[in-house]
């Protein structure tokens, strides 16, 4: 199965990095790994200087903190799952922090459960954060907001966290790293015959039957969830890859060719989103715009609020809106930056007029254009 146009992380722009608690976490000495987080750290300072913004989504914070609080026995309450995770929150980033500094870079925390993802604000708010961090030149370092979480505490879910994330922020490739160097036809373990699969080009029942069980110790994740983080990462246009974790400089080896499987994104993953609000989504209000607006928007540009001369509707931040011309055609759909109270106060004025009219600094955009979907010719 193996593909010579297969992704490489060479050619990737915004790269998403999961690692989970085994790799972070010495079993033993329930401590920070320091050494191989150190080496993470060179690789994605080596990824930034080739050009690309790199994001880690890294488990570790209820690992960390088990044994400081007493918490040995392997099965917890969710309550002491969360209390742990409060502790550990605080070591884990601490020891991210040190790790990314030794090589110049500014670590950013976030906490984020898979709701963040799903709901339409919320989901605004964290790939906007994302976003300005990246442009900051900082790494964010996310996990799952285990403090609070009730049933998401369960089997795998930075797996799946790490491919909304890549889906959130239209990342080019992700990287699950792991105790195995990929896929194989069957568990390794158990079968001598097992055959490995560098390349998957879709992800078939047949596919999904060869996950296997979670593997022992305080890792939570197993095959199955990472081929479920790769329908949703290959869905949305993102390649993905499961690679061994357990090395120095996991990223690095990639680059030099190390055995890993990668999942190739699916060729319609990139506008599948926008066919979605473009279609499936019924508008909550109507922006109507000028003719400078309009043109703007045929050639690509986000929705200012200096184009819009009308606002329709009662709906909130991250709602669907029409985007209509003067004579009443549909130009355009998109989800709002604004609630309508708010796009009505910045209506026909300039962005650098819209922190004094409503008292905080917004969005530059009404709709940024990765939000936008055009209806009409130009």
């Amino acid at each position: 199965m193996s593909d010579p146009a297969a992704p490489t992380l060479a050619g990737a722009k915004r790269i998403v990095v999961k690692i989970g608690s085994a790799l972070v976490v010495d079993a033993d000495t329930a401590a920070p790994r320091t050494a191989w987080l150190a080496s993470v750290a060179a690789d994605v300072a080596a990824l930034r200087a080739a050009g690309a913004e790199v994001v880690l989504v890294s488990s570790g914070a209820i690992a960390l903190a088990r044994r400081a609080l007493g918490l040995t026995r392997r099965a917890l309450r969710l309550e002491e799952k969360q209390a742990a995770a409060a502790v550990g929150q605080i070591r884990l980033a601490g020891a991210w922090q040190e790790a990314l500094a030794a090589h110049g870079m500014n670590a950013a925390q976030l906490l984020l459960t898979l709701e963040d993802s799903e709901d339409r604000r919320r989901y605004l708010n964290a790939r906007a954060t994302i976003s300005t961090l990246l442009g900051l030149g900082c790494v964010p370092v996310i996990n799952e907001n285990d403090t609070v979480a009730t049933a998401e505490i369960r089997f795998g879910d930075n797996d799946r966290l790490a491919a909304r994330v890549a889906e959130m922020i239209g990342a080019d490739a992700l990287v699950l790293l792991s105790d195995i160097d990929g896929l194989y036809t069957a568990d390794p373990r158990k079968d001598p015959a097992a055959a490995h699969l560098p390349a998957v080009e879709r992800i078939t029942d047949e596919i999904m039957a060869m996950g296997g069980e979670p593997p022992p110790g305080y890792s939570s994740g197993g095959m199955r969830t990472k081929l479920i983080a790769a329908r949703i990462a290959t869905g949305a246009g993102c390649a993905m890859a499961i690679a061994l974790g357990k090395r120095d400089n996991p990223l690095a080896a990639m680059l030099e060719g190390a055995r890993c499987t990668w999942f190739l994104a699916a060729p319609e993953g990139r506008t599948a989103r926008k066919r979605w609000i473009a279609g499936s989504l019924a508008p909550l209000g109507v922006l109507r715009v000028d003719a400078g607006a309009a043109r703007a928007l045929l050639r690509g540009s986000s929705l200012l609020p200096a184009g819009v001369r009308a606002v329709e509707g009662d709906f909130g931040r991250g709602d669907p809106l029409s985007v209509q011309d003067e004579s009443g055609r549909e130009v355009a759909r998109g989800l709002s930056a604004y609630d309508a109270d708010a796009a009505r106060q910045i209506a026909g004025h300039r962005s650098e007029e819209l922190e004094a009219i409503l008292g905080w600094r917004g969005r530059d955009e009404i709709i940024h254009r990765d939000d936008l979907v055009l209806l009409a010719p130009g």
